[in-house]
């Protein structure tokens, strides 16, 4: 019962660093808003725009410091060395601020004091519920609600359980998991969303690359083209610079055929991002076998000459697919 309670202690102390996680990733997006903005800002304006930047960049080193010190905290609450430690540490979080934290802190007090009888009666009225079987990608969603890991500021274990996730046997073809993935990708919590966004774009990956069935796998290139996250531009520099061979529906069964119609969707969605590495992927593309990649290429470093430096309005407006007429 005491170890269950101070389980719920660790949990609001998680909870308490995931709120100043989101700020972080909050003050983040706006700090990369005024970069691009200083790109382009007149002399007159960027001084103001400097000090709106060292105002975030000091406040997100802030948030960073509360992150570390509720995780450390989360930590320390099941890690305390003895009793007394663990009063000590129980009664410094009896006097945070944090209702949630105070309320927890103060219920591992009594349960660590409580009378056996009480105990008993604690026990019988906290035996939860027996849910149903859960889901893979329900599993999945759940450990990105709560575990450690993938709760950090660090974003490599979140894509790293995306890759293990779609890896596993069986699981390039569960359209179930899939659908339920997708479904969640406007998930309130943005480190969620963050697993389910990788998750769906490794998803997507794998088809594109492996499914003989190229149909299948052109749908998932196209799929990628709707995703709004620039983890799309090294799956579309992957999948333009691997010609494959697969298979179509042909009137007397499959034919043989190539991916070359999704290696141009690849090639616009580089474009659509506009980014160094998809610059890096398009002027490779002078030395294709395939002349329409090519052409395609010719076109749209022609139009978008100089550095690519994030997606503008008009590389979002007008992506080249088709080969044009000439």
């Amino acid at each position: 019962m005491f170890a269950q309670s101070l389980r719920r202690l660790q949990d609001a102390l998680n909870q308490r660093a995931d709120y100043f996680q989101r700020e972080f990733i909050a003050v983040s997006e706006d700090l990369k808003a005024v970069g691009r903005r200083l790109l382009e800002a007149d002399p007159a304006a960027r001084a103001a725009l400097l000090a709106e930047q060292a105002a975030l960049q000091d406040r997100q080193h802030a948030l960073a410091d509360a992150v570390n010190l509720w995780r450390d905290r989360a930590r320390a609450s099941v890690r305390q060395p003895n009793d007394e430690a663990v009063r000590a540490f129980l009664a410094e979080m009896e006097r945070e601020d944090d209702s949630a934290v105070r309320a927890a802190a103060a219920r591992a007090l009594f349960v660590l004091d409580a009378p056996e009888e009480e105990l008993e009666k604690l026990s019988r009225q906290a035996l939860p519920a027996r849910s149903g079987a859960i889901s893979a990608a329900g599993r999945l969603i759940q450990r990105a609600q709560t575990e450690f890991d993938l709760r950090q500021l660090a974003a490599g274990p979140r894509k790293a359980a995306a890759v293990e996730f779609v890896n596993r046997p069986g699981m390039l073809r569960d359209e179930a998991a899939l659908a339920e993935l997708e479904a969640a990708l406007e998930h309130p919590d943005p480190l969620v969303r963050e697993v389910v966004t990788q998750t769906v774009i490794q998803f997507h990956r794998l088809r594109a690359m492996r499914l003989a069935e190229l149909d299948q796998a052109h749908a998932s290139v196209k799929r990628l083209r709707q995703i709004n996250d620039p983890a799309v531009v090294p799956v579309f520099v992957e999948i333009l610079s691997h010609p494959r061979k697969g298979f179509v529906p042909g009137p007397a069964g499959p034919l043989e055929a190539d991916n070359a119609r999704s290696r141009r969707v690849a090639l616009g969605g580089l474009v659509e991002w506009h980014t160094p590495e998809a610059r890096a992927a398009v002027v490779q593309c002078q030395f294709d076998r395939d002349p329409q990649i090519v052409k395609l290429a010719a076109v749209a470093l022609e139009l978008f000459p100089g550095d690519w430096n994030g997606p503008t309005p008009e590389t979002r407006k007008a992506p080249p697919e088709k080969t044009p007429a000439h």
